[in-house]
């Protein structure tokens, strides 16, 4: 296989993250990402959700370049084509002699899983990032040779990063150790300083998140340690069976058999050599995956927390040989660039006019700014006085509608846990927004009033995507966290390019 120029490559991985930057400033933003927006409004050390690296992203390109939906998105391009250069330089470091950098990087780049996730901002953006930042740090460390002791340094400050950026980078920690044991080449080193030094400086780093939990009753912690507890074994097939099924349509069917095949060729190496390279790979990979298939006995995994076992999983891959992975190189690459690519242009452009029962990204993209318009002509005939929902991504998500004017105001459990205002006591009435998915057992201890008066709906054109119910409510003096939600400067409310 001809080996492309290392000019040619980086021009590539330029133009694709300048096509990426378009799609992250096109596309309207998700709920979600709507929601991490209000975090970075209201930085703190830790939220329910997760640790708080993804405010901090966002914040930091809404800095650079305005609270659009670009700046929300911004870090995401940049940190994936940093990653992707860190991860060339890690698979050859560590697969010497098989043009196995620019093979790992473009597999891993082919993906689904990457593609969204560099114009999607949410915590598994950063955690990927810095996962690879690591991966790079244990490939100088796994080849020997001079500063492998300085290097345990970097590994400790990159896995902190990641801990501070998603709970799941605990995983990255037990690879790492479970490494260094099985691997006879790597042990001497537990009985140095430089790995107990990286230790305590990841601990320091992520000591904010866990001050942030213990002032906090350990929410987070408690949060995602429950989904442990989870056990359905009745529908453990089910479960395995949509694990299996989604990685296969989020990797793209032929990148998924290149890393299928290269985690299955690490654990060969490594069960017969112990050579720490190929070790690294295979403890990387299929720690994970006994992770998330255990999970699945008993739960739901989704679709994007296996993404951290892909970039150790291609740079395996990249070390495949035989005629049919070389046959099959250039095919897994066209199907998952172009999987991608049609994704891209639904996101941004819409063109197939699918129904939105079939089309996720309708169903979470389209139809805001219409909602928002339905709701601000209802609550300005009912002369309300603010805008609420008791869903956090509804509500987050129609804080950044512009066509909405009056305070919006988030009702949940998971508020009281933000540094945001609180909503006043006040006999003023409002509009309460809830979605008809939700049923109607809605929750009345907030409202002092709460009356049913109407009802909107989110559509994508005349194809309806939710329906939602439309309440007259009055705040009640309770316990229940009512804050007041962030809302964009006027100039700014409809981002630079981004459209419904």
């Amino acid at each position: 296989m001809t080996t492309p120029s290392r000019g040619l490559l980086l021009a590539a991985l330029a133009g694709l993250t300048v096509l990426r930057l378009i799609v992250a400033a096109w596309a309207p933003l998700a709920p979600d990402e709507a929601y991490y927006w209000v975090w970075s409004r209201a930085l703190a050390p830790g939220y329910l959700d997760h640790p708080p690296m993804v405010a901090l992203w966002i914040r930091a390109g809404t800095f650079l370049v305005g609270d659009t939906a670009l700046g929300v998105r911004l870090l995401g391009p940049l940190s994936v084509a940093a990653g992707s250069l860190l991860l060339a330089d890690a698979a050859e470091r560590l697969l010497p002699g098989r043009q196995a950098g620019w093979r790992a990087a473009t597999l891993l780049n082919a993906t689904l899983l990457v593609g969204a996730g560099a114009v999607i901002m949410t915590p598994d953006t950063p955690l990927l990032f810095f996962w690879v930042m690591s991966l790079w740090a244990l490939a100088r460390i796994a080849i020997g040779g001079g500063g492998g002791g300085a290097w345990f340094g970097v590994l400790g400050l990159a896995v902190g990063l990641a801990l501070t950026s998603k709970y799941t980078a605990v995983l990255l920690g037990a690879g790492i150790g479970v490494w260094l044991l099985l691997t006879p080449a790597m042990r001497p080193w537990l009985a140095r300083p430089a790995p107990w030094l990286g230790l305590v400086l990841a601990g320091l780093v992520f000591s904010p998140v866990v001050l942030w939990n213990q002032a906090h009753g350990w929410a987070g912690f408690l949060k995602q340690g429950s989904r442990v507890g989870s056990w359905s074994p009745e529908r453990a097939l089910t479960f395995l069976g949509e694990l299996l099924g989604s990685q296969a349509g989020l990797v793209t069917p032929l990148v998924f058999a290149f890393c299928v095949g290269g985690i299955g060729l690490a654990a060969r190496r490594a069960w017969r050599g112990r050579d720490p390279a190929w070790t690294l790979l295979a403890v990387l990979t299929l720690l994970p995956t006994a992770v998330f298939v255990q999970h699945a006995i008993g739960d739901r995994v989704q679709g994007n927390w296996p993404a951290i076992l892909y970039p150790a999983a291609a740079i395996a891959a990249a070390g495949l040989e035989g005629a049919v992975w070389r046959r099959l190189f250039r095919p897994a690459l066209a199907l998952g660039f172009g999987i991608t690519a049609l994704v891209y242009l639904q996101a941004t452009l819409s063109p197939f006019p699918l129904p939105a029962r079939l089309d996720p990204i309708t169903r979470l993209l389209r139809g805001w700014p219409g909602l928002a318009e339905q709701i601000a002509m209802v609550a300005a005939k009912d002369r309300s006085a603010f805008i609420a929902a008791d869903q956090y991504g509804t509500a987050a998500r129609l804080a950044r509608e512009p066509a909405i004017t009056l305070p919006v105001l988030a009702t949940e459990q998971r508020w009281a846990l933000f540094n945001l205002p609180r909503a006043p006591v006040t006999e003023r009435q409002g509009l309460l927004v809830r979605s008809l998915r939700r049923g109607d057992d809605v929750d009345r201890s907030p409202w002092a009033e709460i009356d049913e008066i109407g009802r909107v709906s989110r559509d994508n054109g005349s194809d309806p995507i939710e329906g939602y119910r439309l309440y007259r409510v009055r705040v009640r003096d309770t316990g229940t966290p009512i804050v007041v939600l962030p809302r964009l400067a006027p100039q700014q409310a409809g981002g630079i390019l981004a459209h419904d």
